[in-house]
């Protein structure tokens, strides 16, 4: 496969992404058009009160999950690596069980509690799993990886435990934010996506180098000059927050973060450098897209958005992993 210039794959992610999210204000299960926001008060609240915030929050999770999923491919030197592993996403998702199971299904009207306790939970898995992973002080990439998993099965089991004894109602409502949703985003939940992603995003850009070398293997980028355990922290405190922060707003969404820095790797080659805006905005193009299915598909129901990228990411993860079986990438040495 030809592979593109970064600089101009960038610049027609760039182009891309705010003309989607224009074209999505536009579709839904109720017809509204530009000219009707002048005299229609129903199409102003539905355009600016429910569609702008999630369309804007579909953009920066995808962003979050498609950053982090690059970086933890490259921290962990593996392709087929996820968000979803590192603990953060189990995590959070008990974290906003407890919260539901406290304060029934009213909690997610309210806007925050939620969230915050999805966020709450997804840094105590994380803390948990970077005191797990570290030896004498020393970060280990296998043994964050093998706690990540423990974690979520852990977080996940308790998670069923608690909807075993959840009303109905409650029961309705934590299964759809596990699937994944963007259904209660509104504007209080969009600030820390918006103060905390493009940071994030360009605080990875600027490590991208050292990311190039840290793929030579520990000892070899030890040599060269780089900083190999500050790195590894680093991108471990970077990708449980970005991961933290779209997990807590819009509930488990997979795969994406799996996908995307795959297909950049493909047009763009295996350098890091604009691979995390890549990643970002690749993400961002991505969700948007489900997003506008999940609206549509099935109005006036709604499809978890969640479940769309598994039923996508799922088949791509199988394929993925007999590409990498057959290359020989994941036999042991």
């Amino acid at each position: 496969m030809a592979r593109l210039p970064a600089h101009r794959l960038a610049a027609g992610l760039l182009l891309a992404t705010p003309l989607l999210m224009f074209v999505a204000l536009w579709i839904g299960p109720v017809a509204v058009t530009p000219a009707m926001l002048f005299d229609d008060p129903v199409a102003r609240t539905i355009v600016f009160e429910l569609r702008l915030p999630r369309i804007l929050a579909a953009a920066l999770i995808g962003a979050a999950l498609g950053a982090s999923g690059a970086l933890l491919q490259a921290l962990l030197r593996n392709p087929l690596a996820d968000p979803a592993l590192i603990g953060v996403s189990g995590g959070a998702a008990l974290g906003a069980a407890c919260m539901l199971a406290i304060g029934g299904a009213g909690s997610l009207a309210l806007g925050l509690p939620v969230p915050v306790a999805a966020f709450i939970g997804g840094l105590a898995a994380t803390l948990l799993v970077w005191r797990l992973g570290a030896v004498r002080g020393q970060l280990q990439l296998s043994a964050v990886l093998l706690a990540g998993i423990a974690i979520n099965t852990l977080a996940g089991a308790l998670v069923g435990l608690l909807l075993t004894f959840a009303n109905d109602p409650v029961l309705r409502a934590t299964t759809f934010w596990l699937f994944g949703s963007l259904t209660e985003v509104r504007w209080p939940s969009l600030l820390l996506l918006a103060v905390l992603v493009p940071p994030a995003i360009w605080l990875l850009e600027r490590r991208a180098v050292a990311m190039d070398v840290y793929q030579l293997g520990d000892i070899e980028a030890r040599h060269a000059g780089t900083d190999v355990r500050r790195l590894q922290w680093e991108g471990v405190i970077l990708a449980s927050l970005l991961t933290g922060l779209a997990v807590a707003s819009a509930g488990i969404i997979g795969f994406i973060g799996l996908m995307v820095p795959h297909f950049m790797r493909l047009l763009g080659g295996p350098g890091h450098s604009g691979r995390f805006l890549q990643s970002a905005l690749s993400g961002a193009l991505l969700l948007l897209l489900a997003d506008a299915f999940a609206r549509t598909a099935a109005a006036p129901a709604e499809i978890p958005v969640g479940l769309l990228t598994a039923l996508i990411g799922a088949p791509f993860f199988l394929l993925l992993l007999r590409r990498e079986l057959a290359r020989g990438a994941l036999r042991g040495g």
